[in-house]
């Protein structure tokens, strides 16, 4: 039967910056604050990270155009045990990320809102609500979730642009002078700075993902990948400039709400509702995006063995239900578990948990390519083979740099998240020679 391939260029451009430019970025100003200027060449040095990392992804992607991303390529190159472990790592940093984008958009609704601020059961109910909104979106069909991550992603894009653009004529170069504010050298202050921003670009591998639901993925997954991480690049860096060139590092660091303060000079009260607004369809954008990719990496696990089968079974609209349910399912728990909490320590405790799981993908895959040639050599010789191993090196050494950068809790958790991959593989492996045998007697 033809597959219902359904997600064109645009489409995966906007999964790749919608993703990318989610709720991260518009605390980031003020997170970055502490450390000081010097932190705009961590988003330089980020940015050419990212875009190392994005062209990894597009090699592989069209070397393995299949459903998976990050999971097929550690798979291929590493075997089952480590192709596992990346699926299940990072499908826990998807669902639990996701929890974090739906807190944040709750935050952000609050400037609407307040009793949001302060209620936490309604604040509950509202997040989870929005989580399960678009559930149901992507379970209806990834044609409709794509044509709704399009809209949402050019109606977040345009003013984003626009407020760079502007407020880059309202710099005022003294600001730029708070170079290191930390008690930190200046190196360390890069480094941690690195690390920081190497979330906003979490996301740069989104269009290899639903690889079964591409149109012409070789052709078509590559320049997504490469053209939307440039593009949100440039972004997060003017942004950043702008705002630091206009309100001073020692009062920025200060701000709960960079972004809407940096308007509000631009544009007075109205400027400050606007960019709340902003927000809002930002978090959903990113929010639709993640929910989109949620079920994908385990649905290919299963479709190799490595997951539950449920998770491989897809309904007549080609969408993998279970695995949407049950990741939402997830979400919704981890809710509960945090509603009592006000929603800025909510945010900040399930973003650490989510963190370093993700860059663990991207350490396996930075060198994937590397295993896959080393293992079959006459395979994969091809023209400028020499030119993407040395990128692929390049990568592995810039995130091994982040991961370092990242401090110990975050180290510490996402260690503890990594090791619990190990009895779950243990006892699918046990479930897969027990059916064997049971098939057998």
């Amino acid at each position: 039967m033809k597959k219902n391939q359904s997600l064109g260029f645009w489409m995966l451009t906007a999964l790749v910056v919608g993703n990318m430019i989610g709720s991260g970025i518009f605390l980031m100003p003020s997170v970055l604050a502490h450390l000081g200027t010097v932190t705009i060449f961590s988003w330089m040095i980020t940015g050419v990270g990212a875009i190392l990392l994005s062209l990894v992804f597009s090699r592989l992607a069209t070397l393995f155009p299949k459903t998976g991303g990050p999971y097929v390529y550690c798979r291929e190159g590493y075997g089952d045990f480590v192709g596992f472990q990346v699926a299940y790592n990072y499908w826990i940093y998807m669902w639990i990320g996701n929890a974090g984008i739906a807190v944040a958009l709750t935050s952000y609704l609050t400037a609407f809102f307040p009793v949001l601020g302060v209620d936490n059961l309604t604040a509950f109910l509202v997040t989870a609500g929005v989580v399960w909104f678009l559930t149901i979106i992507n379970i209806i069909g990834v044609q409709l979730a794509g044509v709704v991550q399009v809209v949402l992603t050019v109606l977040k894009f345009i003013p984003l642009v626009l407020l760079g653009l502007v407020g880059i004529f309202f710099v005022e170069w003294d600001n730029l002078t708070y170079f290191n504010i930390s008690d930190k050298s200046n190196f360390s202050a890069l480094s941690s700075g690195a690390m920081l921003t190497l979330w906003a670009f979490l996301g740069l591998e989104s269009a290899s993902i639903p690889a079964d639901e591409v149109e012409n993925p070789k052709k078509n997954i590559p320049r997504a990948t490469i053209v939307g991480t440039a593009v949100t690049a440039i972004i997060y860096i003017i942004t950043t400039l702008a705002i630091m060139g206009k309100i001073p590092a020692p009062v920025l660091k200060e701000s709960n709400a960079p972004f809407t303060d940096f308007a509000k000079i631009l544009f007075g009260e109205a400027g400050a509702v606007f960019i709340a607004l902003v927000a809002v369809i930002s978090c959903l954008g990113a929010l639709n995006g993640w929910i989109m990719l949620q079920a994908q990496i385990p649905m290919a696990a299963a479709k190799d063995q490595l997951f539950p089968q449920r998770f491989s079974k897809l309904s007549k609209r080609r969408t993998p239900v279970f695995g949407l349910v049950v990741s939402s399912i997830l979400v919704t728990i981890l809710l509960v578990f945090n509603f009592q909490k006000d929603l800025v320590d909510q945010f900040t405790f399930i973003i650490l948990l989510a963190t370093f799981a993700a860059i663990l993908a991207y350490l396996y895959t930075a060198i994937a390519e590397f295993l896959i040639y080393v293992k079959d050599p006459a395979k994969n010789h091809k023209k400028g083979i020499h030119k993407s191993l040395v990128i692929s090196i390049l990568a592995f050494i810039y995130v091994f740099w982040a991961a370092i950068s990242a401090g110990q809790e975050i180290v510490y958790l996402g260690s503890i998240l990594m090791f619990t991959s190990i009895p779950v593989y243990t006892w699918i492996q046990w479930q897969k020679v027990y059916s064997k045998e049971k098939v057998a007697g």
